[in-house]
């Protein structure tokens, strides 16, 4: 029994997603030292090299305890498995969601793969104004920001026809 045709579609973006993360990783790891920088537009964006060893946006980065890997890979683990087994639960005429959804999965394992392989996620893009400096990020992160952002337009019902109903 094959896979029906919108899943198909979904593993294969979360796929492409975890593809191009990985891709990107290794050019920059072989390509950048630690803290090396490469101005790409000035005064606007970089490719400078960090390692995350924290969770989301380097939150808990600079806490040390034991374990401290493990614990955050079997938590990202965990988020992994639910948001599949919630994206197998989704309507297939939800469309926006499923596809957010398959974003965030694909950036999901994307940074696992990271965390697993190294102990740390590696982020490489640097956004900035001035002296302000967003949290430096990579593809999987970007993936899972557009995901994210896809699936609030599906709750907003935002492109939906919607039917008034009487009380």
């Amino acid at each position: 029994m094959g896979l029906s045709g919108p899943l198909r579609a979904e593993l294969w973006t979360a796929g492409v997603v975890v593809a191009l993360d990985q891709l990107a990783k290794a050019a920059v790891r072989s390509s950048l030292e630690l803290h090396e920088s490469v101005e790409v537009i000035p005064l606007f964006f970089s490719l400078t090299r960090v390692h995350n060893y924290g969770a989301a946006f380097g939150l808990m980065n600079a806490v040390d305890f034991p374990f401290k890997t493990v614990l955050l890979s079997v938590v990202a683990a965990l988020a992994l498995a639910a948001l599949t087994w919630y994206g197998a639960s989704l309507p297939a005429e939800q469309r926006l969601a499923r596809a957010g959804l398959a974003l965030v999965v694909g950036g999901a394992a994307g940074n696992l793969i990271d965390r697993l392989g190294t102990g740390y996620v590696m982020d490489f893009v640097d956004l900035y104004w001035r002296g302000w400096h967003f949290w430096a990020f990579n593809v999987a992160d970007a993936a899972i920001t557009v995901g994210v952002s896809l699936m609030i337009l599906d709750m907003l019902e935002i492109g939906r026809r919607r039917v008034s109903r009487t009380v």
